[in-house]
């Protein structure tokens, strides 16, 4: 179904009047490629020193491997068939396989593989020459040249090509992370060559940056996006910049020193630390998926070469009132709650409506697991992915409690309440409320509490209001977990490694079990089993979850 005007009114009314203008900019606005004679390069002082690796290998011969799709490239024309997503034509553009362990036993081949790129896609034509694959792919190659590969003369002429390409087309209309990315280019390539035009392209960088770090990474480490995944990847940027940074003798143009890279690389890394279960691997919420940035330990690591501290301490309840985001850690419980807005007004693209849903481990099992994101493209796929249904929650009248929409927008969103916690003898709680279904009848409120003991977990769900209403609550078990019914809304749960709890429902007038889909990555679900609860009848109403461990 198509939205409505006012879907598109509680859209575009949160966005930036420069995202309305540089759309329109983008609209009418045709920019030339400028083909010249690149500047020299800049003299290193430093080694640039090793970068996060990438674990592959995604290419095999002429075939590609991304988001669990492979293809062949034969011809000029496969680096733009549009029959393979836009997603997995960007990851092709990208080049990140220039970052892969085996990468420095294969330079020449890679570099054949560069060249065949600027052969096959002239200047200014497809995806390759869209600003965010620009911007990733000039600071892989630039990386590359710094660590392990060749940089040639038709190589570098290419490479300023592409900066100078990505200069006249910032990506303004979005911001976010795709703003980050084209500043990092810009520093990358002013400070990788020299001369006025490498100057004017740092300077920018820098200027951009210097607006963008403050706005995009929030004091308690958590960027502004408020997704896992994209958190890796920005801090895998800022450590990149840490790397640049002790490459190269100041520039005249500015010290990347002034940013503080350090310290907001060191808030990043414990703000990923806190979001990962006890695995080591990112929590689900918002769009998240394996496989896309590299793993948390690969990050740790590189922090830890460029100097960065990312010890953690230890605690049994951490809030992170910026992010909006709450960890308890008791006993063998541990537990990552979303307690905040579905991520920066102007730009929710990578928001689920998700809010006040919650993550579960058992020792170092998963439990109970959001949805996770197997796809970009609009369709029943990514509309069921990004709705409160699909992830532990509650959904009141079958509807979202953000507004998602098309691919990337979000019209409507809640208004979420303040994080509150405190101790209760060996409970330790946290409790948040949320106003996203404030638009129905008799303004419902969700309102959240879990409560953590040695023993047991207890999730009190106050729906507040009045009015007549259809309320459900959902807890999507991870792919493993088996179940068993026991009637009178109690269930046995059993993780692969032999952890048994019973999980008991009170309030609620039906529980049932059913099929849901669990994305563990880009275009690759598996099924894994959900449990609900229904109530219907007249507000307020209050439904309590307890799941207690069981004895070996």
């Amino acid at each position: 179904m198509s939205p409505g005007p006012l879907t598109y009114w509680r859209t575009i009314r949160h966005l930036r009047a420069r995202q309305i203008f540089a759309r329109l900019r983008r609209q009418f606005h045709t920019s030339s490629v400028a083909q010249k004679p690149p500047p020299d390069l800049r003299e290193r002082v430093a080694s640039f020193g090793r970068p996060i690796v990438r674990h592959g290998p995604v290419r095999t011969g002429e075939s590609f491997r991304f988001l669990s799709v492979e293809a062949t490239l034969t011809a000029p024309s496969d680096w733009d068939n549009e029959s393979r997503s836009k997603l997995w034509r960007y990851n092709l553009h990208y080049f990140d396989w220039l970052k892969e362990k085996a990468a420095s036993e294969r330079t020449a081949e890679d570099g054949l593989w560069i060249d065949r790129w600027i052969t096959d896609n002239p200047a200014g034509r497809g995806t390759g020459w869209e600003p965010y694959p620009l911007s990733l792919r000039i600071v892989n190659w630039i990386v590359w040249f710094l660590t392990i590969g060749e940089a040639t003369p038709s190589r570098l002429a290419s490479l300023a090509t592409q900066v100078r390409a990505l200069e006249n087309s910032l990506e303004f209309h979005l911001l976010g992370n795709h703003l980050f990315a084209n500043a990092k280019a810009l520093v990358f390539a002013g400070s990788f060559f020299r001369g006025d035009e490498a100057d004017r392209w740092r300077t920018q960088g820098l200027a951009l940056l210097r607006d963008e770090l403050p706005e995009q990474i929030l004091p308690d480490g958590g960027h502004f996006e408020l997704s896992p995944m994209y958190h890796a990847l920005i801090l895998e940027d800022v450590l990149d910049l840490i790397g640049l940074e002790r490459t190269y003798a100041e520039p005249a143009t500015g010290p990347l020193a002034h940013l503080r890279l350090s310290d907001i690389a060191a808030r990043m890394s414990r703000w990923l630390q806190t979001m990962c279960h006890p695995d080591g691997e990112i929590s689900y919420f918002n769009d998240a998926a394996f496989g896309i940035a590299p793993p948390p330990h690969e990050v740790f690591e590189c922090a830890r070469a460029r100097g960065i501290s990312v010890e953690l301490e230890k605690t049994e309840k951490t809030l992170m009132p910026s992010s909006g985001y709450a960890a308890i850690a008791v006993g063998p419980f541990h537990i990552l709650f979303d307690c905040g807005r579905v991520g920066p007004d102007y730009i929710p693209g990578h928001a689920h409506a998700d809010t006040l849903s919650f993550e579960l481990s058992v020792g170092a099992e998963r439990l109970i697991s959001n949805s996770g994101t197997s796809t970009y493209a609009w369709g029943a796929d990514r509309q069921r992915e990004r709705s409160t249904a699909a992830h532990s929650t509650v959904v009141i009248d079958n509807e979202n409690s953000a507004e998602v929409w098309g691919s990337f927008r979000v019209g409507r969103r809640p208004d979420v309440g303040p994080i509150s916690s405190g101790d209760d003898g060996d409970s330790r709680w946290i409790e948040c409320h949320h106003r996203g279904y404030a638009h129905l009848p008799g303004s419902p409120i969700h309102r959240r509490r879990i409560a953590v003991r040695t023993d047991s977990v207890e999730i009190v769900d106050d729906i507040e209001g009045s009015r007549e209403h259809h309320v459900s609550g959902f807890f999507h078990l991870h792919p493993g977990v088996q179940v068993s019914a026991n009637g009178d809304g109690r269930f046995e749960l059993a993780t692969p490694e032999g952890s048994r709890l019973m999980m008991e429902i009170t309030g609620a007038q039906t529980t049932e079990t059913f099929e849901s889909q669990f994305a563990i990555t880009f275009g690759h679900t598996v099924s894994r089993t959900a449990l609900a609860w229904h109530w219907r009848g007249e507000l307020p109403v209050r439904i309590r979850t307890r799941l207690e461990l069981l004895p070996q």
